[in-house]
């Protein structure tokens, strides 16, 4: 049987590079934007660091990268298309990386409350993660429709835990990239850093809580955590 030793926290992830390796249906839709306006495509392993600050930052830089200014990438309509394309194709290829579904399934077992935390607009995330068979594991998807502010800011953080009944004092962050960070940083709790996702910048250089390679490593990490927060609390008297 196993001990139910994590009731009483939650645990907050990222979707995007995280939870679900989604840069080659996002890459793709990109690219069917691009085309529309008669310019190159963005070749898809070389535009993962494109993803991660939502749909209209990707058509900006995307844009950018292909030659065409901002402007043209900020028009409604492009976006409109973007967001109706990407629907259509949200979970062609996207899948939940190695390790996610059994590492998920344990820390449920142990008790954990676990949601998503992402820049990501709820309704696309909760498509995606239903297309994928992941929404089972989470009290609740919250993107920044449903906060006060998005990632990096704290609330974000905050407000998601709360809205499942969690304390902010007994949490976690886990993410790929700086707004990640930076979001458990404002929120004032420690935060787990996946080297495996999309950010332009090191995982070292961003100096999160713990590093880990893969995602099998974050249970470890959790239980890191999770020890040094009762220690802490004992030295605190």
């Amino acid at each position: 049987m196993i001990e139910q030793d994590l009731i009483g926290w939650t645990i907050g992830f990222d979707l995007d590079g995280t939870l679900v390796e989604t840069h080659e249906d996002l890459i793709g839709t990109l690219n069917r934007m691009l085309a529309l306006k008669g310019l190159p495509p963005c070749p898809v392993e070389g535009a993962r660091d494109l993803i991660g600050a939502g749909a209209t930052a990707l058509l900006v830089h995307g844009f950018e990268r292909a030659g065409a200014s901002a402007g043209d990438a900020r028009d409604p309509t492009l976006l409109e298309a973007f967001l109706s394309d990407y629907v259509a194709h949200i979970a062609d290829h996207s899948r939940p990386f190695e390790g996610v579904v059994e590492t998920l399934e344990r820390l449920s077992a142990r008790g954990a409350t676990l949601v998503v935390v992402t820049n990501k607009r709820s309704d696309l995330s909760e498509l995606l993660l239903g297309k994928i068979d992941l929404t089972r594991h989470f009290a609740a998807i919250v993107g920044p429709d449903r906060v006060s502010a998005r990632k990096p800011a704290g609330a974000h953080f905050i407000e998601a835990v709360t809205s499942v009944g969690g304390d902010p004092a007994r949490a976690i962050m886990v993410g790929d990239a700086a707004p990640d960070i930076g979001t458990a940083r404002d929120a004032g709790v420690p935060v787990i850093g996946v080297t495996f996702g999309y950010t332009p910048t090191p995982m070292e250089d961003m100096e999160p809580d713990v590093i880990v390679d893969s995602f099998e490593d974050v249970e470890e990490a959790v239980d890191m955590l999770v020890v040094d927060h009762y220690v802490l609390k004992a030295m605190a008297g």
